[in-house]
Order: structure tokens, then sequence, then C-alpha cells
């Protein structure tokens, strides 16, 4: 395969920017001309140049024979026109002439190849027009106007008439980019449009002398939604050509490229990254271009004319391969170096490969025929190399687990194993193996040297101690409750008849009878206790009488089935009439209760590992199978746990991510089963979730929260709808319960020296 070699010397990357280009218009005419060998038809004799008024300039070109056809285009950065003269020797003494006037640095000329090329340097961007008269060619510069797109003329008596070339705009279009950059799309319906970009404060304009715009093509295009510099296009037709004027606002950089029918202008918003054009081969992500911005504006010119400058510019040794040829019409304004580089690669289905200071470039097919070959034979070099055997302690991990990763199959074997061979799979070659000790903890590995150096370096970042994790949770069952009884009961009763409110006439009649009773033993007792008294005043000897034992009755069945045993809450008293008794009991109570049970279940694991602990107790319990006279007793358990079990994953960003499961039971009571025998009944709290949490917070993976409210009214019918002496005939109670549970969890990363994630 041959190749060509296109280098920059340390001397010409060190000079000015003139002479820099300067060389490269040298050695592009060198290579271009050199190309088409001819014999020359005619002979430059002499260059002059003339000022003029208004800082105009005019360089005369005299020839022995009347000058034909010649070829002209320019360069903005830095800026020139060069003009081609076929078939035309050099038989100007001088190779450069000194100028300094209007626009005009200086006029080089070079001959090659049977060709002759005059390169004018310009201190600026200058319009310009050339003429013929017989065997002189005249090019007037213009004093530093924009500059003028490539022109190709004709010695003709009126150079100045413009003939319809056949160029079209076809399409006028806009794309935003990722950086935020405007894409304006210019599409002719051939190559060969001249197209020219100039600035003027807030608008760009993009003239096409050689090209029409259709009726079709003349609208206006609103581009302000797509949020980039650019808010508008309007192209128009002018002076037989076309004008794109593009509105813009910000600050902003350009880049513009030219390359077959297209011309593309890219408007970019300073300080955005630059986006890749397109690279063959390279990844998806945009690109970033950082070389120096240059200018080319070529018509038909030599791909290899092309890289030589991109190598003057960039400093790099470009190879070319013998199958690099064919021409490009190219015109890149303000681009950077590498991103044009890009741009012709791509024009001309070119790739490119760089080894330090050299580039290689060729055709894709090229290349990838070359990377191929070259795999092809690192693989089949590698198929004939010597097996070695490696032996590899494993500290932390699985020796197991490590072979099943480094071959991607399953193992098998008591206290060893081996896999490998066959294929290419896993880290291993085709022919390599590889074979692990339980007891030991150890692999075996037979590969080539270069794959055993491979997995010696990936089980040194694999076996590697991990970080653990703390976990601490805390289940907190909270319960209130209260109660509240307030309300009053009657009961009445005659001698003749029994009248009862409330509660029933057998009670209240014996409690009756019994106050009686009592009254009469009292009543008796204070009679025999005056005759004492009156017999001890006269001085009479006599005996005390004694109190009776006679013990008041109390109600019986009127309390409430809450209050039965706390008779402090109600209060019983009789007021005894002639021939009607009533009876009075008034109530009221008011009952508390708080309760808090915490349970705090810690435990230590290595990260992604499983870790359970538990507490409790096993419930037993009998149950009776069998018939009547062939029972059989069996006696079973039942588990009241708390049980914390927890997987905790360390995340990149020091957090843990725990899957957990947490679990509180407690035995309610027992149910009595027919036949004998009874089974426990079991009160569960339980939650399992996933949560990510920072290292050290506390957070509350689950709460349950449950109220309970009841309220009851006894009362007498009418009695107790009477407002405020109701209050005596009816009984109210109140009852109200809270439980609520709450899980708090806590990880805590415990570091390990060393330790791998």
């Amino acid at each position: 395969m041959g190749t060509r070699m296109i280098t920059s010397t340390t001397e010409g990357a060190q000079m000015s920017t003139k002479k820099i280009a300067a060389r490269a218009a040298l050695a592009a005419c060198l290579l271009w001309t050199a190309a088409f060998p001819a014999l020359a038809a005619n002979t430059l004799k002499d260059v002059r140049y003339a000022a003029g008024s208004g800082g105009k300039v005019d360089i005369t070109f005299e020839f022995e024979q009347p000058v034909g056809a010649v070829n002209a285009f320019t360069t903005d950065v830095p800026p020139r026109i060069a003009i081609d003269f076929p078939e035309t020797g050099n038989g100007f003494d001088a190779r450069r002439l000194a100028v300094g006037s209007g626009a005009a640095s200086a006029v080089s000329v070079v001959e090659a190849g049977g060709r002759t090329r005059a390169v004018v340097d310009l201190f600026r961007n200058a319009g310009y027009t050339t003429r013929s008269n017989g065997n002189l060619l005249v090019l007037s510069l213009e004093p530093g106007a924009a500059a003028s797109s490539a022109t190709a003329v004709a010695a003709s008596p009126n150079p100045a008439k413009r003939l319809d070339s056949g160029i079209r705009v076809s399409a006028v279009d806009f794309r935003r980019g990722e950086d935020g950059s405007g894409r304006v799309i210019l599409r002719f319906n051939q190559e060969g449009a001249q197209a020219s970009l100039r600035r003027d404060g807030d608008r760009l304009y993009v003239d096409v002398e050689n090209a029409q715009l259709p009726v079709d093509q003349a609208r206006r295009l609103d581009v302000t939604d797509f949020a980039t510099p650019v808010t508008r296009l309007d192209p128009t037709s002018k002076d037989g050509g076309t004008q794109l004027v593009i509105a813009t606002e910000g600050l902003y950089e350009t880049s513009a490229y030219q390359t077959g029918n297209e011309y593309v202008l890219e408007v970019t918003p300073k300080g955005a990254a630059t986006a890749a054009v397109g690279q063959v081969g390279a990844a998806s992500q945009p690109q970033r271009y950082t070389g120096k911005p240059v200018t080319f504006n070529f018509q038909d010119v030599p791909v290899r004319t092309i890289l030589q400058l991109v190598a003057e510019e960039s400093g790099l040794n470009i190879v070319a391969a013998d199958t690099v040829q064919g021409n490009l019409t190219l015109r890149l304004i303000n681009v950077p170096w590498d991103q044009a580089l890009d741009v012709v690669l791509r024009a001309k289905s070119l790739a490119k490969r760089r080894d330090g200071n050299v580039v290689w470039v060729a055709p894709q097919d090229e290349i990838a025929a070359f990377e191929k070959a070259r795999e092809q034979a690192r693989i089949d070099l590698e198929g004939k190399a010597e097996l070695v055997n490696e032996i590899i302690a494993i500290n932390y991990a699985n020796a197991e687990e490590i072979a099943t990763l480094l071959t991607d199959g399953s193992k098998s074997g008591g206290g060893g194993g081996s896999a490998g061979g066959g294929d290419e799979g896993g880290f291993l070659s085709g022919r390599g193996s590889v074979s692990f000790d339980t007891r030991s903890n150890t692999l075996l590995i037979a590969d080539t040297a270069r794959k055993v150096e491979a997995i010696k370096s990936l089980v040194a970042v694999l076996d590697r101690p991990v970080d653990q994790v703390l976990i601490e949770a805390r289940i907190v069952i909270a319960q209130e409750s209260f109660a509240r009884e307030v309300g009053a009961r009657f009961g009445l009763s005659g001698q003749e008849s029994d009248v009862v409110v409330s509660g029933s006439t057998e009670s209240n009649r014996n409690y009756l009878n019994g106050v009686a009773n009592a009254n009469a033993a009292l009543a008796r007792y204070q009679f025999e206790l005056d005759l004492y008294n009156q017999a001890i005043a006269n001085g009479e000897t006599a005996t005390r009488p004694s109190l009776p034992n006679t013990p008041l009755p109390t109600f019986t069945n009127i309390l409430s089935t809450r209050f039965a045993n706390n008779t402090a809450s109600a209060l019983a008293f009789t007021i005894l009439g002639n021939e009607l008794d009533l009876d009075i009991e008034l109530q009221a109570l008011q009952e508390e209760g708080r309760g808090e049970v915490v349970a705090n279940p810690r435990v230590i694991t290595a990260n992604q590992r499983e870790a359970i602990i538990k507490q409790g107790d096993e419930i037993g319990y009998v149950t009776i199978t069998g018939s009547a006279g062939a029972q059989t007793a069996t006696v079973q358990f039942k588990e009241a746990l708390l049980e914390l079990k927890v997987t905790p994953t360390i995340t990149q960003d020091n957090r843990v991510f725990l899957a957990l499961g947490v679990k509180k039971d407690e035995v309610a009571g027992f149910i009595s089963v027919p036949g004998g025998g009874s089974v426990p009944q079991i009160t569960k709290r339980e939650v399992t979730t996933a949560v990510l949490i920072n290292n050290g917070q506390t957070v509350v993976v689950g709460g349950i929260y449950e109220f309970e409210k009841r309220e009851d009214l006894s009362k007498v019918p009418f009695l107790g709808d009477i407002p405020g002496l109701g209050n005596l005939f009816r009984n109210k109670a109140r009852e109200s319960e809270k439980a609520e549970l709450l899980i708090f969890v806590t990880p805590r990363i415990l570091q390990v020296a060393g330790a791998s994630r």
C-alpha cells in the first residue's frame, strides 16, 4: 500500500501568519499543477501595478501572446486572491513583487507542470474585477470592502456580463444543534455555487452570486422558537443571484463550510461547546473541536492540496495513501482546522487514524480492511502462543464465584471444579481454562501469558474486603385508652304494692324490708337507752343497753357491668316515707390508661449480604384428634417472634439501599377447640419494604394508627329527655382507644480499610 507523506517542519510552524499562508499557497500550487503536466503555450513576461484614486489598485500581467481562459479563487484567512494561467510559463524574473498600496500587499508568481499561478496577498478582504486586452490581463482591487467570492472568468470584451449558471436554490433549511446553536442549510440543485458570508451588526449576509432563487423558496422563516441566536431567515433575489439575510441576537460565533451542493452556516452562542460535524468511526456523543479557526475557499481543488494546507495549519504530519484522489469544492469560514479535516474526510468517504503527531488518511474501506487484517493476525498469533499455568489465592471473595465470572458459565464438582476450552468466552481465550479449589479457596488458571496477566489484574480488583453496615431498628407500640360513665338509678316501693322505676322489683322489696328492720332495732335501742339514763339519774342500778348489730342493706344488681367491681363509683341511699320508699343511686367513673412497648433489634452484615436476627417464644398448644374413646392429644408450637431481616447495598455516593423486613408478634390469647385443647391467637405486626437512606440517617419506614371510639346511653323513656331533670333518669358511657405502631430504621456504614463496593 503506497502512501505519500505531507509534513510540516518546526521551522515552518514558527513562521508568521503571512509566511505560513504564502508557503501554503505555493505548496498547494506545486501539488496541484504537478498533477497536470503540459507544454507551456504562453509566457508571463512582466507584472506591474498602478495605484488609482480612492485606494484602488490595478495589477497588470503582461504575456507574450493574448490571454486565454483563467481561473481565480480567494481565501479569507489570510486574505488573498489566486489566479491560475493554464499552459503558461513564467518569464517574470522577480518571484515576488511588493505592492503595499490600497488593499494589496504583494504579488507572488510560481510555475509548475506547465502552469503559472499568481497569488496576490491582501491586507484585508477586498472585492476585485478582471479584464483582458490582448496580451494584458488587469486585476482591479477595491479599497477594502467585503471580499468577493471566487470567480472564474474568461478573456472577453465584456467580462462584467453575468451568464446564467443553471444553479438554483432548492431548499432553505434550519436546524437546532445540541449545544443551542442554529444551523442554516442552503441546498442547491447542483454543485458549483459560490457563497460568501459577511456580518453587519446583528445581521449575517450570505451572498450566492451565481445561484438564482426560485419563487417558491423566497419566503421568510421565523425560527425564534428554536431558542438559538438565529431569529429569522429572509431569502431574497439580488442582482440575478441570491442573498440570505439572517437576523440574530446575543453574542455568538459563526462557522461555515460548503461541500458538494450544500452550504452550512453554524451560529453558536459564545461559550457553548462546538458540536462535531461528524467523523467516520467516532462515538455517537458530540465531539469538541479545539483547533485554530481557518478559512478555506476552493473551487475544484485536489483533496491532497487541502490536506497539505491542513498540515501547515495544524503542525501535524499527514500521511495520505495513494488511493486518496479526486477534487473537492470547499468553502469553510472560521472553522477549527480539526473540524475542517473531518469535513474533507466525510465529503470524500475517507477516514483517519492518528498515532502521536502522525495522521494516516485513507479511504474508509482501506482502513477497515487493514485493521481487520491486523486483528486477525493478532488472533492467529495468540492461538499459537504457549499456555502458562498460574495459581491465584483468593482472600476475601469466593473462588467458585470468581471462576463463574471469568468463564460466564456454571461450575460443579465436589471440592473443586474446572471450566474452559472451546470458543472464546468470558475473560479466557479459546484455549484457556480455570479450576477452583473450595478447600483452599484458590484459582488455577491455564491460558496465554497475556490473558493470565489480565486475569490477575482483574482478580486483584475483585478480591478485596467490602464495607459493613450496622442496621438498627426500633419498633414503638403506643396505646392509650379513656372511659367515663355518669348516671343515676331510682327505685320506688310501698307497703301494699311495689313501684319500681329502675332495677328489679324483688331487690327493691328486700332492700326496703331490711331498712325497716334496722329502723325498728334502732328505735328499740333508743327506748332502752332512755330508761337506762333515767335509772342512773334516780340513783338506781341499771345495765347499759348494747347497740344493735343490724347492718343497713345495700342495693343489689344496679351497678353497670363495666363498673360492677368499683363500688366507690356509686353512691346509694333511701328516702323513707310512711307508705312510699324512694331508692336513689348516683354513678360516676373515669378511667385512663397509657402503655408503650419498644423493641430495638440491631444487626451487622457485609455489603449486599442478607442478615437475620430474631427473638421470641414458641407457644405450645394441645389439639385433640380422634373419636370418643380413642382420642389422641397432640402438642404443637407456634412462633411469636421479634425479627429483623435486611440486605444492605452501599451506593457510590455513600448512601445505603435497604431491602428489609421487620416483624413483631404477640400472644393475644387462646381459642378453645371443640373436643378439647386450645389454640393461641397471635397479634402480628410486620412491614416489608425497600428504601434508600443516607448514612447515619433515621427514617420511619412504616406506621399504623388505629382509633376506636364508642358512646352508650341508657335512659328512662320520656323522663330521661326532660331538660335538666332528665340527667337523673339517664346513664351515659363513653369509651375511646388509640393504638399507634411506628418502625424506625438507622443504617451506619462501617468502613473497612482497602474495601471495595
